[in-house]
């Protein structure tokens, strides 16, 4: 069905008649709009969800980042002229908390620089007003196909790992060592563990690697993050139905504790199930036992439940949002993920990583980084942990071209972070042990074009000293 849009700011084709193809539209996204202009916003209100998709408005740049960092979007139109932040700050700070969410720039002010700097800092695309339909249109659908196409390779990646290899928790920080050493004593086990930690600091990881070490590792491990199920339909998603059991429900499925059977079970942000749901998770943990909506007989299923949070469980518990009982049946172990900012020993590590995950083992060692971008890297405060830095080292090494991270290839708010500089005054200062050190090292890492193995071979020390010596390159907070 076509649209005539009567507004001001999103125009129609010639005929009069929005673009929409006749293949359905795209595939139903979540999308926040954010512009200060009202009748856009109700426009919206109206519009998207004809078209399928699910949409929240802002009215405001500090409401729309809120509304960001609250909820999961996939897809957030932003206005570039708002009241309190612009669209492109909204962005930049939202970027790095909702690494999934596609960011869409209108403006009605459209000039080259303007879409320059959105892409610049992460924009997926812009859009000038007036538009049409169709080319809004065409962008959700191309996110649509994007997000389509990361949840395959998710899964291709998952059906890879016999193939591939063990997961690997990087880093021989101490805190990352007391994290080795927790997942070694409990993985043969089928104790129920607590993963504790910030956004992004790799607690599906640590999962992984449990059910990898244990005598379930040839059975499914099933992921599950329990802020993102529909509401309505989360008990469906986890215990399966039968036909009939509710409108739409035109045939039996099996839940994801079933999916999950002989295997492991990760609900990552559990503190999102509401109570009914958290009562029958209870109830599983006790029983072993599972019923479907819509069936009355309970049966049994052989899962091991690995549940994650970012929050404090024990003051949901205080605030009753969160069962006592069931707090301490899933917290027979507890292992908490360290942030990125209190392991910055292991950023080296990370990056190297990063790098091999990105390009392969057989495409050589990676371009590393010089002094200074490491630096940069080091003096950053990461909050959004090893996930922003997965980002970061991807468009660093887009922009670098295969030679050495330099940081004008870090993006833009790295660029503000000074390179460390050996103080002069205007009188003659005998330098310190640490400077000639630390100057010394830097020559060399230049002369090698920031190749740390051949810096350390010439310096004549191992490559982990040398990693050592260049975090004493942040200064003192």
């Amino acid at each position: 069905m076509s649209h005539t849009l009567p507004r001001p700011h999103f125009a129609t084709n010639e005929s009069g008649a929005s673009d929409k193809n006749g293949h359905g539209g795209p595939k139903r996204l979540r999308i926040l709009f954010a512009d200060d202009e009202q009748h856009l916003r109700e426009l919206m209100q109206m519009e998207l969800p004809r078209m399928g998709h699910e949409v929240t408005v802002c009215s405001e740049g500090r409401a729309a980042l809120d509304t960001l960092a609250k909820g999961n979007f996939d897809a957030a139109i932003l206005d570039l002229r708002m009241p309190g932040m612009t669209g492109v700050q909204v962005l930049e700070q939202a970027k790095a908390a909702s690494p999934q969410t596609e960011f869409i720039i209108l403006t009605g002010h459209a000039t080259l620089d303007t879409a320059v700097e959105a892409l610049r800092h992460g924009a997926f695309d812009y859009l000038t007003k007036p538009c049409r339909w169709a080319e809004l249109e065409m962008r959700l659908a191309k996110i649509a196909e994007k997000r389509q196409l990361t949840n395959q390779a998710l899964a291709l990646e998952t059906r890879l790992r016999a193939v591939e290899g063990p997961t690997l928790l990087i880093g021989d920080s101490d805190a990352m060592q007391a994290v080795t050493r927790l997942v070694e004593t409990v993985a043969p086990t089928d104790s129920s563990v607590l993963i504790l930690g910030e956004t992004g600091t790799g607690k599906e990881l640590v999962a992984r690697t449990l059910h990898e070490h244990s005598h379930r590792a040839g059975m499914p491990f099933v992921p599950v993050n329990c802020g993102a199920l529909p509401e309505n339909l989360v008990e469906s998603e986890l215990f399966g139905h039968r036909k009939g059991a509710f409108t739409g429900a035109d045939q039996h499925r099996k839940g994801l504790f079933e999916v999950a059977d002989g295997g492991t079970l990760f609900l990552d942000e559990v503190g999102e199930l509401d109570k009914s749901l958290q009562v029958k998770l209870l109830r599983f943990l006790e029983s072993g036992e599972i019923r479907r909506v819509g069936e009355n007989e309970p049966f049994r299923v052989d899962v091991r439940i690995v549940c994650a949070t970012n929050r404090s469980l024990a003051d949901m518990v205080a605030k009753d949002e969160f069962r006592q009982d069931l707090m301490f049946r899933i917290n027979t172990f507890e292992i908490e993920m360290p942030p990125l900012r209190e392991r910055l020993d292991d950023l080296p590590d990370l990056v190297e990583h990063l790098f091999s995950r990105r390009h392969g083992p057989r495409e050589g060692s990676s371009p590393g980084l010089s002094a200074a971008a490491l630096h940069s890297l080091a003096s950053y405060h990461w909050p959004g942990n090893v996930r922003e830095l997965a980002n970061v080292i991807e468009h660093a090494a887009i922009l670098s071209g295969g030679k050495p991270i330099q940081p004008e290839h870090l993006p833009h708010q790295f660029r503000a972070i000074r390179r460390p500089h050996f103080a002069t005054t205007s009188e003659p200062a005998v330098p310190t042990l640490r400077d000639i050190e630390m100057e010394h090292i830097v020559a060399v890492l230049e002369k090698h074009q920031g190749h740390k193995p051949a810096a350390a071979k010439e310096l004549g020390v191992s490559l982990k000293t040398l990693y050592n010596k260049l975090h004493q390159l942040q200064p003192a907070s």
